[in-house]
């Protein structure tokens, strides 16, 4: 079943035409990946899903982005509070609040009105042991976030999104501030919350898009020049431009 659907997209930064026409369908509870070389529309695309391209002056967007087949760019759509509940991002950079670990997971519970004080603790003991960190952290509650690792930091903002319960989870480069070991914790974590979450990560590495996703959508230029099950596009592209970028010829 498809999750989250484009049509006919289109996205201009004032004159600057971004986003050419994407038609794609993002499955279910898979990780989809979106690749393609610096400046090709990838970090934009997903800032569609979650409206974040409204706070950027001068964006002009046309077509629709359908999540549970509602149209999120039409007209009639105003509720970004409730948009943004079902549709949880993790940022390039690790961003935890200056706050304690306990109050970052609580914070979107307050902001949405979604649980009774009465049950923070078993929520933050729930978020923590769904990112790995619980052992590590059960102590260290009430210590300040930003003194956290790197690593820590950025499942810190994992368990923060999905405190909320969204449907889906966008990542944007979430491993390129983390060494190659904490780069495969964070792609095994993926794996772990896709049994629960529709998950589109965009990467710059083709080697974690093979390793972790299920589908995967090669951008160049602001177009969706091929998009389908990882495995094919890696294996077999059926576009040239695919295949010069994924053998190292472009980009």
């Amino acid at each position: 079943m498809s999750k989250i659907i484009s049509k006919n997209l289109n996205l201009w930064y004032s004159a600057f035409h971004a986003l050419k026409s994407i038609n794609l369908a993002f499955e279910e509870k898979r990780i989809t990946a979106i690749i393609g070389p610096s400046g090709c529309g990838k970090s934009t695309l997903l800032r569609v899903f979650n409206r974040m391209n409204d706070l950027i002056d001068g964006v002009r967007l046309e077509g629709e982005a359908r999540i549970d087949d509602e149209n999120i760019l039409g007209g009639n759509f105003d509720d970004l509070v409730r948009l943004r509940k079902k549709v949880g991002m993790v940022f390039q950079r690790p961003n935890p609040f200056p706050l304690s670990v306990y109050e970052n997971i609580t914070f979107g519970l307050k902001v949405h009105h979604l649980a009774k004080k009465k049950y923070f603790d078993a929520i933050v003991q729930e978020a923590l042991e769904s990112v790995m960190l619980w052992k590590d952290l059960r102590d260290k509650l009430r210590k300040d976030a930003l003194g956290l690792s790197l690593e820590q930091k950025q499942r810190l903002c994992i368990a923060r999104t999905i405190a909320v319960k969204p449907d889906i989870v966008l990542m944007d480069e979430p491993c390129s501030t983390l060494d190659p070991q904490a780069t495969l914790k964070i792609e095994e974590l993926m794996q772990k919350l896709k049994k629960d979450y529709t998950i589109v990560i965009v990467t710059h590495s083709m080697q974690q898009a093979a390793r972790v996703s299920d589908d995967t959508g090669f951008m160049l230029l602001g177009e969706l020049v091929e998009f389908g099950k990882t495995v094919e596009i890696f294996t077999a592209p059926k576009d040239k431009r695919t295949e010069d970028y994924i053998t190292g010829r472009y980009g």
